[in-house]
């Protein structure tokens, strides 16, 4: 079992330690998420199996085109639950929710004036456009949402892209319901009108038009029960990985806040890549260009608390070998319970 740490007696403390993640059984959606290369994947493989410890059966999914959890394993994962080597009750995959940019549904094609059929089809477009999620974005994020839900674990952990990428999934769930009613709106008010419309959206009949929109009216009370979930601090956080660097620190205020507008729970950050370098009998670091790295990561974790007071923030080291394989995650996750980063 996992570490057990005593409640702070400060109520206003918050211990070091990814521990109220663990701990918290009512979570069913965790989100390991932050800027390129400092260490999500390492981060959320090692939750995966903390998690694993205390729960009847977990999943970790990365949803990063630049899939990692393969390596970090040191085994291979497909777009369907693999069991991790050693573990009866953790499996993983790797999928790739190709997300399309909405602007795209606009046919630029379309005539610039802003008069007849085409002006009006244009403005149709266009507000559509700003309103309602692709197509096969829509279609991906309920399929990839569905599938997880069906094979019905207890936890399903995240292990994100970059955060732009992952803002835009959160965001589907929202985009999605808003899509369907901005729909219902338009075909309502323009009757035929909009299935004359349909080829501009990329559906090329009536009848493909009428499939979609029933699938997608299918989907919806799915869709709203994982907008509502995502929205339930009981069900779903998010844990934030940094590194102590001005860019790294920037991208995560800014998830933070965007996580804050959608409604998502945050509350932890795991502070990665620390160095901790060696000191001689008179207390002075021996590497010169260590000693400056180390007093660049200072100012910024210093930051970090700052900014943080109210979070759990975790510190991990900067190790002198890659985290690969199921032992070495092993031994990384213990830094996700607070241990010692000296």
């Amino acid at each position: 079992m996992a570490t057990k740490f005593p409640e702070p007696e400060d109520t206003d403390e918050y211990p070091p330690t990814l521990q109220n993640v663990v701990e918290q059984n009512s979570l069913k959606w965790i989100f390991v998420g932050g800027k390129g290369g400092v260490g999500k994947t390492t981060c959320s493989c090692s939750l995966a199996l903390l998690l694993a410890r205390v729960r009847p059966s977990v999943l970790l999914i990365s949803t990063d085109p630049a899939h990692n959890i393969s390596d970090a394993f040191d085994q291979k994962f497909t777009k369907y639950p693999t069991k991790v080597k050693g573990y009866d009750n953790l499996s993983a995959m790797e999928i790739d929710p190709e997300l399309v940019d909405p602007d795209k549904i606009v046919n630029e094609d379309l005539d610039d004036s802003d008069s007849g059929i085409k002006g009006l089809a244009k403005e149709i477009l266009e507000e559509l456009a700003g309103s309602v999620p692709g197509i096969d974005e829509a279609k991906s994020f309920v399929e990839v949402i569905s599938l997880v839900k069906e094979m019905d674990f207890s936890v399903v952990i995240f292990d994100t892209a970059p955060t732009g990428h992952t803002l835009r999934f959160l965001s589907m769930p929202n985009l999605f319901i808003k899509g369907m009613e901005k729909l219902k709106k338009v075909k309502g008010q323009f009757g035929s009108l909009f299935t004359q419309l349909l080829p501009m959206l990329g559906i090329n009949s009536k009848e493909e038009g009428s499939s979609l929109m029933g699938q997608l009216q299918h989907s919806a009370p799915t869709v709203k029960q994982i907008n509502d979930e995502f929205q339930d601090p009981d069900k779903t956080t998010f844990v934030c990985i940094c590194i102590p660097e001005f860019l790294s620190l920037y991208e995560t205020e800014r998830l933070v806040q965007e996580l804050a507008k959608l409604n998502i729970d945050v509350h932890n950050i795991v502070v990665n890549q620390l160095l901790r370098p060696e000191k001689n009998s008179e207390g002075t670091i021996k590497c010169t260009m260590c000693a400056a790295r180390h007093k660049i990561q200072s100012k910024y974790l210093d930051q970090i608390y700052d900014l943080y007071d109210d979070f759990h923030i975790v510190e991990c080291p900067l190790l002198q070998e890659e985290v690969r394989g199921v032992e070495k995650v092993k031994q990384f996750s213990q830094y996700l319970l607070g241990g010692s980063t000296n």
